[in-house]
């Protein structure tokens, strides 16, 4: 008698495992920040945080935008909070996309950002979020900044600056670097692993 292929004859098929294949719900969030400059100093304010990693990641300071504001409005916030500095937005630079996953999110993040002038306050680390805070010489800036993406926004800064009301500042940045560009570019002069670097 020929052997049956019941449910206890053979091993039993595996099922799918349907959490594994599960897709992390994707969410828009929109920030706005921007770049700082204090003209006595010929410096910009920008902020460290520390990724998971332990390093310190220094970048334009910048945050969600609150129901009811404008972009504008939450870049001079978000500049106050992160750093102490009180100013007023000059005009726009431009706008950052990128992704990342947070806990069980894919979040599609979008940064406004504006070139901004400080008007008055005292530099502080108070925010929680935030690991240092410093002025940077805005001819330094392409060297300390940790994502490419913000550091072509300072470039494109220097040159709407050139003719400008601020011309100390674009001397400033042109004088001050001692990196080449081409070599920022191309991950080189210590910023090889910064493109990778998470971001929030």
């Amino acid at each position: 008698m020929p052997h049956s292929s019941g449910r206890s004859g053979g091993p039993k098929p595996r099922r799918r495992n349907r959490r594994r294949g599960r897709r992390l719900k994707t969410v828009d969030e929109t920030s706005a920040g921007g770049l700082v400059l204090d003209r006595l100093r010929g410096a910009a304010a920008i902020i460290g945080r520390l990724d998971r990693r332990g390093r310190l990641l220094w970048s334009l300071p910048k945050g969600h935008i609150e129901a009811g504001e404008t972009a504008e409005q939450t870049a001079v916030r978000e500049v106050a909070e992160e750093t102490g500095i009180h100013s007023r937005v000059l005009r726009p630079l431009g706008s950052i996309d990128y992704w990342f996953v947070a806990e069980d999110r894919r979040v599609h993040k979008t940064v406004h950002h504006f070139l901004l002038e400080a008007l008055g306050g005292e530099l502080s680390d108070e925010d929680v979020e935030v690991t240092e805070v410093a002025w940077v010489p805005l001819g330094e800036l392409d060297e300390r900044l940790a994502y490419a993406d913000e550091r072509r926004l300072v470039r494109r800064a220097v040159d709407l600056l050139a003719g400008s009301e601020l011309p100390d500042l674009v001397t400033a940045a042109r004088t001050e670097v001692s990196v080449p560009r081409e070599m920022i570019d191309s991950g080189a002069g210590g910023h090889a692993a910064e493109d990778g670097a998470e971001r929030a």
